[in-house]
């Protein structure tokens, strides 16, 4: 038996066959964690929210201090895990001296990344509003940003979208997956979300990575803005980066479980009804069931 287990620990280290799968970490290049990163999002929760995510009771008096004390551990946090990012991103092309110059750089994006803060809560305080407004069972917004999965995706969701704005690599999408793992609600960090964003239930959204959506848009679970079909290069891979996802405007209902694919606007305030699969543009203003009228 030991020697089959030998044997074993032999074929597994032969990597040979799934080198493109077997990340090398240079010498003292740091590695992304997760449980820190789980970290950072809690303080920026506490930070955004505050009073809500501390045991440590708050009052006027004490609030500049407790919002000081997570900044200043959130700083120290994020910018070694940005620096991880960026050494893992950049593998075997980053070399040793290099990996510790990013140092500066590290700490100059975690540094714009909590300058951002004020207007991430900004824009959280009217996704607060619109779930609170756009669920009657919802009693108060302590309810919603204590209970609702929505909130906490979205949230998630905007801490990340900051970061990739900074050009963090990795990072972003570590903690989208996060709260998709969480909540079962998947939001690429690179969608473009407007304010008043409401995702009611929640469980199945999935909203890609150049989706647009405007503002005052309310989804309910098993939402889909994916990609219809993508262009692949001369290797039959598909090509990075092209605008694939659709494009959702202003003031505008999508109902559970439809399908909304492509590179294609939905217009202002239009009704999409539950179960639909829709791959061309909805005029504004529309309102489409399954009898396929545009008017329920």
């Amino acid at each position: 038996m030991k020697n089959e287990i030998l044997e074993t620990i032999q074929k597994l280290s032969q990597i040979e066959k799934i080198k493109d799968v077997c990340h090398k970490q240079g010498l003292n290049f740091p590695m992304p964690s997760i449980n820190t990163l789980q970290e950072i999002v809690q303080l920026c929760r506490s930070i955004l929210f505050p009073g809500y995510f501390d045991e440590a009771p708050l009052n006027s008096e004490t609030l500049k201090f407790h919002i000081g004390v997570n900044v200043d551990h959130l700083l120290m946090l994020l910018s070694k895990e940005i620096k991880a990012g960026i050494c893992f991103n950049g593998n075997t092309k980053i070399t040793t001296e290099k990996c510790e110059e990013l140092d500066k750089i590290s700490l100059q994006k975690a540094v714009e990344f909590i300058l951002k803060l004020p207007e991430i809560r900004q824009k959280l305080y009217t996704d607060v509003i619109a779930i609170y407004n756009g669920d009657p069972a919802a009693k108060s917004f302590g309810e919603v940003i204590f209970c609702y999965p929505g909130l906490k995706a979205i949230t998630n969701y905007r801490l990340a979208h900051a970061l990739l704005k900074l050009d963090v690599p990795l990072i972003p999408r570590i903690i989208t997956e996060m709260a998709h793992s969480e909540t079962g609600i998947d939001i690429h960090p690179g969608a473009e979300i407007g304010e008043y964003f409401m995702i009611d239930h929640g469980t199945g959204v999935v909203i890609g990575e150049t989706s647009v959506i405007g503002n005052n848009v309310k989804m309910y679970q098993g939402v889909t803005l994916g990609a219809k079909s993508f262009p692949l290069d001369e290797n039959g891979n598909p090509i990075k980066g092209i605008v694939r996802h659709p494009k959702i405007g202003n003031n505008v209902i999508i109902y559970s479980n439809s399908t909304i694919l492509g590179n294609i606007t939905i217009g202002d305030g239009a009704v999409i009804g539950g179960n639909l699969w829709v791959d061309k543009d909805v005029p504004a203003g529309a309102r489409l069931s399954q009898d396929k009228n545009l008017n329920f």
